[in-house]
């Protein structure tokens, strides 16, 4: 019988594995989504202007394209919240008995109010109401809640015909006073893509945010002097130095003080807060810039659950 002898046969050593991100490289690949520098991300969106505006203006026409009364509904609803709260706060609750001017003091709230507001609604929907978008396509997704802050800036502008009436049927006339609305609202128009901005990123991560926010926004409201003035409770209420300053220097609460003083005659400057136009400034520049920097961050994460 033959014995075969029995060799340690040593495998070859394979190839070493070249880094995949190496080769990716190499080859020209990027990844896909990736978050581009600032700068060329400030550029992105601006090359990208006319979609962002297409998208706001888009956006507005087909929001009450489903009702019979169709673009009317623009200056229908924040009529129709002004008229609920007339009756609540001004009748039942005897607040106009305290505030001169009650129906442009109101109205001219409501207004404000609802902008930012609908900003802020819109921004928690603006990843998750445009995923198959946010998948299918390449750009900066700032150009999403940016898109739905104009939307919102649009519909107000519309809607600022209604107040010009309204005010004047209440004798309030235009005059050079109401050139400060300019600043005021352009400031407020900051602040509030801003904030959409930062709800948009959270409400990305953490979907029942969209859930909560009208709770919040709700509260928000009822601390911003909308209904009631301001001035006038911190005159009859002793509250905590802290509570008073929260109440003056409430972002949302400083721009309808700053567009009451513009529009309305007995809104004197003795109910501003101290130093209002730099605290509208600075909370326009915190949330404007902070915003956006902490939505940019983020830039890889939407979509992509």
């Amino acid at each position: 019988m033959t014995s075969v002898s029995s060799q340690t046969i040593t495998p070859p050593t394979p190839p070493p594995v070249e880094d995949l991100g190496a080769l990716a490289a190499r080859h020209g690949l990027t990844v896909s989504g990736a978050r581009p520098p600032l700068a060329a991300y400030v550029g992105q969106l601006w090359s990208r202007r006319h979609f962002i505006t297409a998208f706001a203006t888009a956006r507005l026409t087909s929001q009450y394209s489903q009702a019979k009364l169709g673009q009317v509904w623009q200056l229908m609803t924040p009529l129709l919240n002004a008229a609920v709260y007339y009756f609540i706060f001004g009748i039942l609750l005897d607040t106009a008995r305290h505030v001169p001017d009650f129906v442009p003091f109101l109205v001219t709230g409501v207004f404000i109010w609802t902008f930012t507001a609908n900003s802020i609604t819109a921004g928690t929907r603006a990843i998750s109401g445009n995923i198959g978008l946010v998948r299918a396509l390449h750009f900066p997704r700032a150009a999403l809640p940016i898109g739905l802050a104009l939307q919102q800036l649009q519909q107000l502008l519309f809607s600022l015909g209604a107040l010009v009436v309204i005010l004047m049927c209440f004798g309030e006339f235009p005059k050079a006073s109401w050139l400060l609305a300019v600043p005021a609202l352009a400031l407020q128009a900051v602040f509030s893509t801003g904030i959409s901005m930062v709800v948009a990123r959270l409400a990305a991560g953490t979907p029942d945010i969209a859930q909560l926010m009208p709770f919040l926004l709700r509260t928000w409201m009822y601390v911003s002097g909308v209904m009631w003035s301001i001035p006038v409770v911190l005159k009859k209420a002793e509250l905590p130095h802290a509570v008073v300053l929260a109440l003056q220097c409430n972002p949302v609460a400083v721009y309808i003080d700053l567009v009451r003083f513009a529009l309305i005659d007995s809104y004197t400057s003795a109910q501003l807060p101290p130093h209002v136009w730099a605290v509208a400034l600075g909370w326009a520049v915190l949330f404007g810039v902070g915003g956006f920097l902490y939505f940019w961050k983020a830039e890889e994460q939407y979509g992509r659950g």
